[in-house]
């Protein structure tokens, strides 16, 4: 059974002339004993919720997954899928790709990434289980990790938590081969990871990663781990081929003709390229049956659980139709009482709506509770041995969080985010950038977001993430000017099930700037005329966050010397790029100076201020300083926003 993987494998990267074939020929055998005696699965229903998920984090190694799913029968893997490896429009991609294939539980590839998703489902499984019972929530999550993972520094991270939160679900079985790309791994490594897992809090073993006995010995005693579990399975990279087995040039090329031709020698495979015996695939199709009776038995205590109702709404992600007029209801409140109150003040007490009617939403911090405001009264903290409750302290871990936050919406019954400061958004990127490929609702509440933030500097004053993060497709990144837009901000990135959002909020208090009260959601346009302009307008100030106040400021400075304009405020440029053309047009306002203000760098402000335009805002770093001297400093005034006003209406007129 072993070797079919094996042959697939070399034969698919073969006739690609691209791949990794080394670790699905050294692997095949572990995966060979877990899925045809270990994990629950039905191939016949590929998202049984009650499934254990298996997440191949050494994605480079993809064809053993695709290998696995189209030998157990999963359903969207076909043969001719696996010998068209590596082109265009097969879902058996160069690397995992999150719904490309029923089976694909995540996209993996950076390195790292998987090992840390996986940390999240298993946290996620826990959680469910806390809420709703062995009976319908009691799964495993597997991963095949290989030492890159190990190395890049997600795992420490991820792995870290995992340990401290006693994840004993959660099963690591790391390809310990000895070989990275530059050759034999004691070139940059020397850890001694049974060890380093050890300390973690991790049950951790060693062993011969082709002996069939031994990892069935070792996956039984893993199911009764009071831990999670490292299993180190020595193994030799390329297993089979005469002369790259155990060698780098057995890991990111193929083989070549005579190599293949070799391994199929030394095997004992005498079948042509992409052929399984009918014995063989009988076999493994019986395999990918197992599971059938564990997923009858599970539908029939679902049926008759009296949790079945809530337990459905969870897994389906829908947003209860309680919560718009919730919202609404504290956006008229805001208005009504027009407190000066920072944005992520205003996050918090939208949380405390939001979390009063989404009973399925976990919220965290990267140890800055205190700061980013995302944990409400009387949520009680998910503790090692405690998933009963709904906040996790997932402590100075930004990267290992935000890669955590993906398992948990990959899962699917829970709604995570969490909060850092924006700067940090450069440690939760990677992971970020995956959440958008892989079209999953996570939501990332990052404060302090500009020199605003104050006396802390130039090293946490965020001036270019702004941008970076808009460079990323799929990605919502929102901006709001005060409680109100907060609010409404906040309904949108949870009714957005096929997208992640970073929320980025003020430290500093900010006045009501939305003083009239509008059931619509007008953030939901990504820009809209927050104040127009008396008479016919010359110039349209665009502004973001806490800039929306200085470009009202600066409207009324211009009007006082007879110039009309108008101020767009845009807490979404994604949302307002959606929008329609004559809607965007009439939005930025046709024919007017258009004068952008933001307290970070100007990238991406052209297409919307055009050659004409000014932008006033950040050039370079920041310094440290009370805020108000810092705006001041760097020229980010109601006074220079209407001199450039000023400037390019003579220069025009």
């Amino acid at each position: 059974m072993a070797n079919a993987i094996r042959a697939l494998s070399m034969d698919a990267v073969e006739a690609a002339k691209s791949g990794h074939p080394g670790m699905p020929m050294g692997m095949a055998d572990v995966a060979s004993v877990l899925f045809t005696r270990y994990l629950k699965f039905d191939a016949s229903d590929p998202d049984w919720p009650d499934r254990d998920r298996f997440v191949l984090s050494a994605g480079h190694g993809s064809m053993l997954l695709y290998s696995l799913l189209y030998l157990t029968g999963y359903p969207g893997m076909t043969l001719d899928d696996i010998k068209r490896f590596r082109q265009l429009g097969s879902p058996a991609a160069g690397h995992p790709e999150y719904g490309h294939a029923p089976g694909i539980e995540t996209t993996t590839g950076p390195l790292g990434q998987g090992l840390g998703n996986a940390v999240g489902m298993a946290l996620a499984e826990r959680i469910l289980n806390a809420r709703f019972s062995d009976a319908l929530v009691d799964h495993h999550t597997y991963v095949i990790a290989s030492d890159g993972d190990l190395m890049e520094g997600l795992s420490h991270e991820a792995c870290s938590l995992a340990g401290h939160l006693k994840l004993n679900r959660l099963i690591v079985l790391f390809d310990d081969n000895g070989i990275s790309i530059d050759g034999p791994t004691e070139l940059t490594e020397s850890t001694d990871v049974l060890t380093r897992f050890e300390a973690y809090g991790w049950a951790a073993s060693r062993i011969d990663g082709h002996d069939a006995k031994a990892i069935d010995e070792a996956l039984a005693k893993a199911q009764t781990s009071n831990k999670p579990v490292l299993i180190a399975c020595r193994t030799t990279i390329g297993y089979g081929a005469p002369k790259r087995a155990g060698t780098a040039k057995a890991h990111g090329e193929a083989l070549g003709a005579e190599e293949v031709s070799g391994a199929r020698a030394s095997l004992g495979w005498a079948y042509p390229p992409f052929e399984i015996p009918a014995d063989l695939a009988a076999e493994w199709r019986l395999a990918g049956t197992r599971g059938t009776p564990h997923r009858l038995a599970w539908e029939a205590r679902l049926k008759a659980s009296g949790l079945r109702e809530q337990f459905e709404s969870a897994l389906s992600g829908a947003i209860p139709a309680s919560l718009g007029p919730a919202i609404a209801a504290l956006k008229q409140k805001l208005a009504g009482e027009r407190p000066t109150i920072a944005t992520r003040k205003a996050s918090e007490m939208t949380l405390e709506v939001v979390n009063a009617e989404l009973p399925n939403t976990v919220g965290g911090s990267a140890d800055l509770t205190g700061s980013v405001f995302t944990k409400t009264k009387n949520d009680p903290v998910i503790a090692p041995g405690y998933y009963g409750g709904r906040f996790v302290h997932y402590g100075v871990r930004e990267h290992g969080m935000a890669a955590a936050m993906n398992g948990i919406a990959l899962h699917r019954g829970l709604i995570p985010y969490s909060g850092t400061f924006l700067v940090f958004a450069d440690y939760c990127r990677p992971s970020i950038r995956l959440a958008a490929i892989m079209g999953q609702r996570v939501i990332h509440v990052m404060t302090h977001d500009s020199i605003g933030l104050g006396e802390d500097g130039p090293t946490h004053q965020p001036v270019e993430h702004l941008a970076s993060l808009r460079a990323i497709p799929n990605l919502l990144v929102m901006r709001p000017a005060d409680g109100v837009e907060t609010a409404e901000c906040w309904e949108i990135a949870l009714g957005e099930k096929t997208r992640p959002t970073v929320l980025a909020l003020s430290r500093q208090a900010l006045p009501t700037v939305r003083t009239e009260h509008r059931d619509e959601n007008l953030s939901a346009r990504g820009a809209y005329v927050l104040r127009d302009s008396e008479g016919r307008a010359q110039v349209t100030f665009l502004a973001t966050g806490s800039e929306v106040e200085i470009a009202l400021k600066a409207r009324d400075l211009l009007a006082a010397q007879g110039v009309a304009a108008r101020v767009v405020s845009m807490p979404c440029w994604e949302l307002f790029d959606a929008q329609k053309p004559e809607y965007r047009a009439a939005t930025l306002g046709p024919g007017t100076i258009k004068i952008a203000i933001e307290a970070a760098g100007p990238m991406g402000w052209e297409r919307y201020i055009g050659p004409d335009g000014g932008f006033i805002g950040m050039h370079g770093f920041g310094a440290s300083a009370p805020y108000k001297e810092l705006y001041k400093h760097f020229g980010i005034t109601a006074e220079a926003a209407s001199a450039a006003a000023l400037a390019r209406l003579k220069h025009k007129g």
